[in-house]
């Protein structure tokens, strides 16, 4: 059978393993041709290295925009040396809002092209289901992008929205940059089928550095909670409960000052590069002075803390370049240096599960004993012992509100789920909770303008923001 050469001009690393923590000799690798299942997995890595985002230039992973943007948005984050506009949901103002874009699609197209490569080979060319799972890790990515840009980019809360995603799922070369984007029910159908792909044929075992099919469902969780299906939401994420290999951590701080990865509730983290804790520009080090960025904790994350034992290793002394913050400590304890820890991030961990899962048992309709037992087991790992906000929410909307703040309380830093738990509130709940929202307009981004100079035909520009 023919095989097919796919020249990759993607930024990856390549090494024998699957190891995105060391540094290849050269972790810009253009004019790789997928032939084989080895050939596979060096370019399948290379998709991990843009899933990490990885600067080729410091060897680190920048997981800025997951960590911090969504927070600044949600108003728990800030910037330490004066306030960023998306801060105030000002996002036209903001130097921050554009990033996605770039970092998404990277993605997205290092995805296409192993797609592309390996469905050319015959399945005589892999080893067992290798081929299978190969596809189904870079659909996992492809998903993840996408979904990240419907997100951030699209009006994601529309089904009938004729504002979705700019699908690409061909690798990007000259003749094909031109396209227009696609509606949301297109963005949500590709997202799902691809994320439906992964959950099949994904390995059921795999490195937490690397897509499993437990990592394809807790994605799912996610894409069915922005799509509105609650029912179907619980039952994946009751499954991941039920039947993965994750536990939740005994005390969730260890997750963060002593595990990272080794976590036994990590179901999907970024790996960080080889002798990334002394670069002196890493992330962990800008949650305390040290480098010329600073990102802390504002005034109402520690007001939502009070009284919570994690507010002594979560809030930090107060920032003196802006009343009102404190240095963010989730990652790095105050005036320490960076470690491997410091520098681990995570898209997925079980806590988020077990959370979306009670809010989606109560937007269902199901069972709101089981959805407070699910949101106390989380506390318990946290060391909370009173659990009568819990037990005193006694009607649909208190109790939802009470999920979103341990969301909030849990997931704060991460992967984005504070603000998008938020903005499954009606608007007027979202603007009770973000004054600065005040509009549907605010829950997106503006398209970057070079979008339109390369791109006539992707269309209109986001509603209230200008081309």
């Amino acid at each position: 059978m023919k095989r097919i050469a796919l020249i990759i001009t993607i930024f990856m690393a390549v090494s024998c393993g699957k190891e995105l923590g060391k540094l290849p000799e050269n972790a810009k690798v253009e004019g790789n041709t997928i032939l084989d299942e080895r050939t596979s997995e060096i370019a399948l890595n290379g998709v991990y290295y843009r899933f990490g985002n990885v600067d080729a230039n410091s060897n680190t992973t920048k997981w800025f925009a997951q960590e911090v943007v969504p927070a600044m948005c949600t108003g728990y984050l800030g910037y330490g040396y004066g306030a960023d506009a998306a801060e105030e949901n000002n996002y036209s103002n903001s130097s921050y809002v554009g990033m996605y874009w770039n970092q998404f699609y990277a993605l997205v197209n290092a995805a296409n092209g192993v797609i592309q490569g390996v469905e050319s080979l015959p399945d005589n060319a892999f080893n067992g289901s290798r081929k299978k799972e190969i596809l189904a890790e870079a659909r996992f990515l492809r998903a993840y992008g996408h979904f990240k840009l419907l997100s951030y980019y699209g009006e994601w809360f529309d089904r009938n929205s004729t504002y979705g995603a700019l699908l690409r799922t061909e690798f990007v070369a000259l003749g094909n940059i031109q396209k227009k984007r696609s509606t949301v029910k297109e963005s949500y159908d590709l997202i799902f089928d691809d994320v439906n792909y992964a959950v099949e044929n994904g390995p059921a075992s795999a490195p937490n550095y690397h897509a499993s099919k437990w990592a394809a469902m807790a994605l799912k969780v996610r894409v069915l909670m922005s799509y509105g299906d609650y029912a179907q939401a619980a039952t994946v994420a009751g499954d991941i409960i039920q039947n993965s290999p994750y536990t939740l951590e005994p005390n969730v701080k260890d997750v963060f000052y002593l595990k990272g990865l080794n976590s036994s509730e990590v179901i999907l983290g970024i790996q960080p590069q080889q002798n990334q804790a002394s670069y002196y520009y890493n992330l962990s080090s800008q949650y305390y002075p040290g480098a010329s960025s600073l990102y802390v904790a504002k005034d109402k994350l520690k007001n939502l803390l009070q009284g919570d034992p994690r507010l002594s290793w979560l809030i930090g002394s107060a920032n003196r370049y802006v009343p009102g913050t404190y240095f963010f400590l989730k990652y790095i304890p105050e005036g320490t240096k960076a470690t491997v820890v410091s520098e681990t991030a995570y898209a997925f961990r079980l806590t988020e599960v077990y959370l979306l899962r009670a809010e989606a048992l109560v937007r269902a309709g199901g069972s709101t004993a089981e959805a407070k037992a699910l949101v106390k087991e989380v506390m318990k790992h946290a060391g909370i012992t009173d659990f009568s906000v819990i037990d005193q929410a006694n009607n649909t909307d208190e109790l939802l509100k009470q999920i979103y703040f341990e969301i909030s309380k849990s997931l704060t830093g991460e992967d984005g789920q504070e603000w998008m738990a938020l903005l499954r509130f009606p608007l007027a709940t979202v603007t009770q909770l973000k004054a600065e929202i005040k509009d549907k307009i605010q829950y997106i981004f503006p398209v970057p303008r070079n979008e339109f100079l390369m791109n006539p035909l992707f269309g209109d520009q986001n509603r209230g923001y200008q081309k």
